[in-house]
């Protein structure tokens, strides 16, 4: 009679999963992400219907004897462990459901970074919090380790203290770790520099980062450098950055042919994004002229390829077009200016010098129709939004905040 139930029961445990399996399908029929990852908890939901059923078969059809208290016992344990199989598997599920609805291969993922950041660290602790609980309800079903565990409680006082010091690192690491999930500090897939690399961001547990770094390498950092070092991120609200090309080059460097160039080069390639596309001579010494383009893309990788483009195109435009603007180590010798060079000097008309502008040229060129012949903070409406992002608050603000700060005082 008990082979006889018990193999009844297994039978019913198996018809029954089937029959919770259809019905949760049938019911999200619209989730085909639900189909695949439904098939990691099958397993541990069969193995907990057919131990339910197994051991209520057993007490139906056997008297309380020694040997089915212990069989019972272990039957308990194994229900256990696969209801915390379960539990976790059903986790699972939850995660790529939710991860589903957001995709993070789109231009803005921003959001879905953060949700797919918070919704792995949420499912690993709640893993981790479900094996606790499992082995916890295991060992109290030894009647020598209740007794333990009472006595224990008495002194949890001291055994948390010397727990909390000898695990203080690793703690420091876990709250770390939850900082980072939740409060948007960096995400999956942000791109950030640190340590003087350049990656992005490929996984954060609790107690670390990995930095997957463009050159294939992974930086594994512990999560408190990210709470207590500064480090870059160049995805924080948005993807789009700005790099630099620098020239040093000789004192006859055809400044406006590069920047017709410039033009050539940008309107003929998709990296660049159309916003930012500037040339500027920043520094003028040590005998070269230091040329200094400015574009904007995307991404960072766009922008790496667009510099590196910028670079090849004008250095070939140089060697080929104006090879005298190229760097060159001169050492002349000056004579000595006579009174009838003076005076030769003196009867030569003025020519016009290229720094002076007339007043209507001045106007003119303070507002250029392309907004990428300005320069990088004035010069156009473009540079002068720009520029304000980074004028300060202003004294108005000052004043509202001494007029509220003496308000509060009275």
């Amino acid at each position: 009679m008990p082979f006889f139930a018990v193999a009844l029961a297994v039978a019913a445990g198996l018809v029954a999963s089937w029959l919770v399996r259809r019905v949760v399908l049938r019911l999200n029929r619209r989730q085909e992400a639900l189909r695949e990852t439904s098939r990691e908890a099958r397993l541990p939901l069969r193995f907990a219907l057919c131990l339910t059923g197994v051991r209520i078969a057993l007490r139906m059809t056997t008297n309380d004897v020694e040997w089915r208290r212990n069989v019972d016992h272990a039957l308990l344990i194994a229900l256990i462990a696969s209801l915390a199989w379960l539990a976790i598997a059903i986790l699972l599920v939850i995660e790529t459901i939710i991860l589903t609805r957001y995709r993070v291969d789109v231009a803005d993922n921003r959001r879905a970074r953060r949700l797919r950041t918070q919704v792995i660290m949420a499912r690993r602790i709640g893993v981790a919090l479900i094996a606790i609980v499992a082995l916890g309800s295991i060992m109290l079903t030894f009647p020598a380790i209740q007794a333990l565990g009472a006595g224990l409680l008495a002194s949890a006082g001291v055994i948390s203290i010397v727990a909390g010091l000898a695990a203080q690192t690793s703690l420091v690491n876990v709250f770390a770790g939850l900082q980072l999930a939740f409060t948007d500090a960096i995400r999956v897939d942000d791109v950030v520099v640190v340590q003087k690399e350049w990656g992005r961001i490929e996984e954060i547990t609790l107690t670390y980062v990995v930095v997957h770094v463009w050159d294939d390498r992974r930086l594994i950092l512990p999560s408190t450098y990210f709470t207590t070092t500064p480090f870059e991120n160049w995805t924080r609200r948005q993807s789009e950055v700005m790099g630099t090309v620098e020239f040093d080059l000789d004192w006859r460097a055809p400044v406006e042919a590069m920047r017709a160039e410039l033009k050539k080069v940008l309107a003929s390639t998709e990296l660049w994004d159309k916003r930012v596309g500037v040339l500027q001579i920043t520094d003028a010494t040590a005998g070269f002229v230091r040329v200094r383009i400015l574009v904007s893309a995307g991404d960072s990788a766009s922008l790496f390829d667009l510099r590196c483009l910028i670079r090849e195109e004008l250095v070939l435009f140089l060697q080929q077009d104006y090879p005298t603007a190229l760097p060159h180590v001169r050492l002349e010798s000056m004579p000595s200016a006579t009174a009838s060079t003076q005076q030769e000097a003196s009867d030569r008309p003025a020519a016009k010098r290229p720094g002076r502008i007339s007043a209507a040229d001045e106007t003119s060129a303070r507002m250029p129709s392309d907004p990428h012949d300005s320069q990088l903070f004035t010069g156009s409406i473009e540079a002068v939004r720009r520029s304000r992002a980074f004028a300060g608050p202003g004294e108005d603000v000052f004043e509202d905040r001494d007029k509220s700060i003496a308000a509060q005082k009275n």
